[in-house]
């Protein structure tokens, strides 16, 4: 590759727990001759879909390609934490040939695409793609607005109130940025349930867009890398809900991360992580958790009542700490009620 040619970078957006790392792993392990570089940027203190790509780290896209970025949304920390990052990408002795860049769930895509007009990278990177991923049965049962009753409620009894809520402005803005909508978890919704999230999804889109299916993260590469969109260049035919705003706020979303001791019953936990989606309305759950007499760590999703866990590695050497990251919407967020459900839970 010629150092004079840009270096394009795909953006990978979509509502928390939509499947965006999953995605991410599958390219990482179908990279079609690509030299890749992975930017993750969490939402929490503690990285979990890091850690987990690391595990996937090889020839293609070495560990030190892969790098987290946690100390904010990274279009809020371009100067000190986006544009090191990049620079540092290209000065590696082997240059990536294709930037992945995984958004906080909670992102707003557009100021991102925002930043890579940046003087000290413009003319170094350019945006091939943004891919929104949906979870086509999340989006089918109206689910990425928390609670629609409530919000006509509040909606009535206030005349001020006349915008989404802040979990539908989310998700509307990151489908309105992208090129390609992926609607993950196909095997899930059904023919129905795609159906339906397609319908949906169409009727809020500025302009028409492919819509595919997804299961388990697995497409072929050449249909979302390569597009060429430089969309940094294309923001006018990509409305956001912020465009009159020169900032945008994550102060609708709190995390909270929970320490737990070790734990006798996985069951028990995904009991007590459902039960607090159900009472508190808690958005996502991610963690790793220390099982009593097993030696390989618990890796914990949960997004609403749907938990999936599974054992992703030994602890080895490493300290067996158990803590999860807890997101909510800033109203919902009581975290001793929090820490008294996980707490119980696993000492029932």
């Amino acid at each position: 590759m010629s150092d004079l040619t840009k270096i394009p970078v795909t953006v990978i957006t979509g509502f928390l727990g939509a499947g965006k790392t999953t995605l991410i792993r599958h390219l990482m392990a179908n990279p079609e001759g690509r030299k890749l570089a992975v930017l993750v940027n969490e939402f929490g203190t503690v990285g979990v879909d890091g850690e987990i790509l690391r595990q996937c780290a090889d020839e293609n896209c070495p560990d030190e390609n892969i790098v987290e970025l946690a100390n904010g949304c990274i279009c809020c920390t371009v100067a000190d934490e986006f544009i090191p990052t990049i620079e540092a990408l290209m000065a590696r002795p082997v240059r990536p040939d294709h930037i992945l860049i995984e958004t906080s769930g909670l992102a707003l895509p557009k100021p991102l695409l925002k930043a890579f007009d940046w003087p000290a990278i413009r003319s170094k990177i350019t945006v091939d793609g943004v891919i929104a991923v949906a979870d086509a049965e999340a989006v089918a049962a109206g689910r990425f607005a928390p609670d629609v009753a409530a919000v006509d409620a509040q909606r009535q009894a206030d005349d001020i109130i006349d915008h989404e809520t802040p979990l539908s402005e989310v998700f509307e803005d990151q489908i309105a940025c992208a090129d390609i909508v992926l609607l993950s978890k196909a095997d899930l919704a059904g023919a129905e349930g795609l159906a339906t999230a397609r319908a949906l999804i169409e009727a809020e889109l500025p302009r028409k867009l492919p819509i595919l299916p997804l299961t388990e993260g697995v497409i072929d590469p050449k249909v979302i890398l390569g597009l060429g969109a430089a969309a940094e260049d294309d923001l006018a035919a990509r409305p956001s809900h912020h465009d009159d705003h020169d900032d945008h706020e994550h102060d609708d979303f709190d995390t909270v991360v929970i320490e737990l001791p070790e734990i006798a019953d996985p069951a028990a936990l995904v009991a007590a992580i459902e039960r607090l989606a159900r009472e508190q309305n808690i958005l996502r759950v991610k963690g790793h958790i220390a099982v009593a007499g097993k030696p390989m760590r618990l890796l914990v999703q949960a997004v609403g009542e749907r938990v999936r866990h599974q054992y992703d590695r030994p602890w080895g050497t490493e300290a067996r700490r158990s803590a999860l990251v807890v997101i909510a919407e800033h109203h919902d967020v009581d975290e001793a009620a929090i820490r008294a459900v996980l707490l119980g839970g696993v000492a029932a």
